[in-house]
C-alpha cells in the first residue's frame, strides 16, 4: 500500500490538515471544524456521552470532543470564526446543539474530494442547505483580527486593553462584542491564533522549536501545552509526520 502524504495548508480564514493522525483526547477549540473521514468512517465522542460513527461531521467552536479516525485517511477543515462560511453556520450550529453529522457528499472519486477540498470549495462539499445568508462582521472585530494575527517578534502577545483602545471601547465592552460576533471568547481565541500563527512558521522551518518562536510562544514546552489544550494532541504526532506545508495568500 503507498504511503500517504499528510499534508497541511493554510489559507487566511482556513486550513486543512489531509492525512493520518492518532484518535486525539478531549479538547475543544476557537474554531469550527469540518471532519471528513476519506477512506472510511470515524468515531465522535461527545462531552454528553455519546459516541457515533459517520463519514463527515461539522462540530461547532468550544464544543468538547474526541476525535477517533479509526486508523482511516481523514481531513481536517478549520474555519476561522469570521470566515463567511462559518458565520453562514453558526444558526444551524445553534440549532443542532454545536454537531452536525453526516453532512458532506459521499466520497466516490477521492481525486475530485480532494481537488474540493483544497480548494477549501464549501459548497461542493457541503449539503446546501447548510450554508445560509451571513451578516457582515463588525469592523472594529475585523480590525483586532489583523493584529491578533500578526507576528508579535518577541514583543509579546496583544493584551486585551490595547486591541480594546485600538477601536475605542472599554475592555469589557470590546470582550462582549468580540464574543457576540465571533461566538468565542477573545482569550480562547488569542490562543487559536497564537498556535495557528505557530503552525505557519513550518513553511520556513520543520523544526517545532522554531514554529513555536514564530508564534510567539516563551519556548517549545509552551507551544507543547497549548497545541494539546487546543487539539488533544501533541505537536509532534501530527506535525512531525507533515510532508508539504502549502501557505495561501
Amino acid at each position: 500500500m503507498p504511503q500517504r502524504t499528510n499534508s497541511l495548508t493554510l489559507g487566511t480564514d482556513r486550513a486543512l490538515y489531509v492525512g493520518e493522525i492518532p484518535a486525539t483526547g478531549w479538547h475543544c477549540h476557537a474554531s469550527p471544524v469540518l471532519l471528513m473521514g476519506l477512506s472510511g468512517r470515524f468515531a465522535l465522542h461527545r462531552g454528553t456521552g455519546s459516541v457515533v460513527t459517520c463519514h463527515s461531521a461539522l462540530v461547532d467552536a468550544g464544543v468538547e470532543h474526541l476525535f477517533d479516525p479509526c486508523g482511516e485517511v481523514v481531513a481536517l477543515v478549520y474555519l476561522e470564526p469570521d470566515s463567511l462560511e462559518a458565520r453562514s453556520l453558526r444558526s444551524m450550529f445553534q440549532r443542532q446543539g454545536g454537531v452536525l453529522l453526516d453532512v458532506a457528499a459521499p466520497v466516490r472519486a477521492r481525486a475530485a474530494m480532494e481537488g474540493h477540498l483544497r480548494a477549501f470549495d464549501l459548497p461542493a462539499l457541503l449539503q446546501r442547505h447548510l450554508l445560509q445568508a451571513a451578516p457582515p462582521l463588525d469592523p472594529r472585530v475585523a480590525r483586532s483580527l489583523l493584529a491578533l494575527r500578526r507576528p508579535q517578534h518577541g514583543h509579546g502577545r496583544l493584551a486585551r486593553a490595547g486591541l480594546a483602545s485600538e477601536v475605542q471601547l472599554s475592555a469589557s465592552r470590546f470582550n462582549h462584542l468580540f464574543r457576540a460576533e465571533m461566538g468565542v471568547s477573545l482569550r480562547s481565541y488569542r490562543v487559536w491564533s497564537q498556535v495557528r500563527l505557530a503552525m505557519t512558521g513550518l513553511a520556513v522551518s520543520p523544526r517545532l522549536t522554531d514554529a513555536a518562536l514564530y508564534g510567539d510562544f516563551a519556548d517549545s514546552a509552551h507551544f507543547s501545552r497549548m497545541f494539546r489544550q487546543t487539539f488533544g494532541m501533541t505537536p509532534s504526532s501530527v506535525l512531525k509526520p507533515l510532508r508539504q506545508v502549502t501557505l495561501l495568500g
